[in-house]
């Protein structure tokens, strides 16, 4: 009996161990079940993402072959001839050589250079647009188009400052010319495409994207380049940049021998308003106003009382010249110009160049933390530039590490001392002053000798300098 109890106490313990495995290898085939349905659900939202992803993409443009040869019959290969003078010339040995030593100017000074460039049609009637430095001192120029067709070309203008040359050659029929686009709506990470005579070979097709805007490399004084990757090599200079349209956006100019990738084109809304004087008159005839002016820096606009940092400061006003005249003051902030925002020096230069000679301008200025509007009538540069020269006196130090002299009377109004010397590792060093520039202000206040400059240096910890170098003019914050 009890042998039987036993028994049924372990069949009993024997089929609950039995209904748990049961039970745990069904509970386990839900959570398998559960987890494939999870992941299944989790790759599908990961395919939907990348889906999305795709049709929101951009495509990247397809062949160029039909733009490239649309646009082929504008783009040519210009070649100048130049004459340079040469080094010394060797003279050889034998027959020839005292033929020379008897008769030397019959050896040559000059020797002629052939040099290659290139250049897009903007006119049926025969006008090309080109780099300045392409066909700057050409003797000869002869124009080559995707024909093989020559012409015999002639520079009718030219601009150094923006690095833009016209040529004209007399066609047998109307050109194909390009269609003119607008390069302020380039964005960057659009598609360009770059067509012109790299290293001599005729028409190569090169593409890739607007990588910045608005890049200043140091090439003159109205900077604003496109920088792009697509392939600009020697010999593409003056050629076309066109957009995936077909119009023109870009002369390409300049690359960086050390870059891989990188290329300079000058926007073709610079070029527009330029095309009909250098047709017309062969230069450029720019806006001038009469200041000069600076960054306005973090620095400077709390040693200024200025509050945030924007617009450029006016560090000097030309006597009697236009901005004088309309009641622009040194320390003026300019915030905009004819209604456009001015935020850096070159924003304020490009638009009064571009400005008519003449006509009225509307210079909005911030004076004692309020906003003035000044009407400027519009001058016309010169070409001439002064240069200022500090001259001996008694020389005075102080711990900014400015060796001071006196000046000549040529300074405005008597004022000013000559930095005669700068010590290394001093506050002035790293502020870039230089031996031979002129201080008219210390702390906005005028100074007319060394000994009273040296005074108001004396016990600050600050200075706000006005520094005058050659024919401008600008501050200068020093901290001890």
């Amino acid at each position: 009996m009890f042998q039987k109890s036993r028994q049924s106490a372990f069949r009993r313990r024997l089929g609950r161990v039995f209904l748990g495995v049961i039970f745990s290898l069904i509970f386990s085939g839900f959570g398998t079940a559960s987890a494939f349905t999870w992941s299944k659900g989790a790759e599908s939202k990961t395919e939907f993402n990348a889906a999305q992803a795709q049709e929101a993409a951009p495509a990247p443009p397809g062949s160029l072959a039909d733009l490239a040869r649309r646009l082929s019959p504008t783009v040519v290969n210009v070649k100048v001839i130049r004459v340079e003078k040469s080094g010394p010339f060797p003279i050889p040995d034998g027959p020839f050589g005292h033929f020379f030593k008897q008769f030397p100017n019959m050896v040559p000074e000059s020797r002629p250079t052939q040099g290659a460039g290139s250049g897009v049609v903007i006119s049926e009637n025969g006008e090309i647009l080109t780099n300045n430095h392409v066909v700057e001192g050409a003797r000869e120029v002869v124009v080559t188009f995707s024909d093989k067709e020559e012409y015999t070309g002639q520079i009718i203008g030219r601009d150094p400052k923006t690095d833009l040359a016209i040529i004209r050659i007399n066609p047998k029929k109307p050109l194909h010319a390009a269609v003119m686009g607008n390069s302020d709506q380039l964005q960057v990470g659009d598609w360009v495409m770059a067509v012109g005579n790299p290293f001599g070979l005729s028409h190569t097709v090169t593409s890739g994207i607007v990588s910045a805007k608005g890049r200043t490399i140091g090439a003159g004084p109205y900077d604003n380049f496109i920088q792009t990757d697509a392939s600009i090599n020697p010999g593409n200079s003056g050629g076309p940049l066109y957009n995936m349209k077909g119009e023109l956006v870009g002369i390409n100019t300049a690359i960086i021998a050390q870059g891989q990738g990188i290329g300079f084109a000058i926007p073709i809304n610079t070029a527009k308003p330029l095309i009909p004087q250098l047709v017309s008159k062969g230069e450029v005839t720019r806006g001038y106003i009469g200041v000069n002016i600076q960054s306005l820096t973090q620095d400077l606009s709390r040693a200024l009382d200025l509050g945030e940092a924007k617009g450029v400061l006016v560090s000097g006003v030309a006597a009697g010249g236009p901005a004088e005249k309309a009641g622009v003051r040194r320390s003026d902030v300019i915030v905009a110009y004819n209604g456009k925002p001015v935020e850096e020096p070159r924003d304020l230069s490009s638009l009064v160049a571009e400005s008519q000679v003449g006509k009225e301008a509307v210079v909005t200025v911030l004076r004692g933390g309020k906003k003035q509007d000044l009407k400027v009538a519009v001058g016309a540069l010169g070409q001439s530039e002064k240069r200022a020269e500090g001259q001996r006196g008694r020389p005075a130090t102080g711990k900014w590490g400015l060796m001071l002299q006196d000046t000549p009377g040529e300074v405005p109004d008597g004022e000013g001392v000559a930095v005669a010397g700068v010590q290394g590792g001093t506050p002035a060093e790293r502020a870039g002053i230089r031996e031979g520039d002129v201080i008219l202000e210390v702390n906005r206040r005028p100074v007319k000798s060394a000994k009273e400059a040296a005074e108001m240096m004396t016990g600050s910890d600050s200075l706000l300098l006005l520094v005058q170098r050659n024919d401008a003019s600008f501050y200068v914050a020093l901290s001890a």
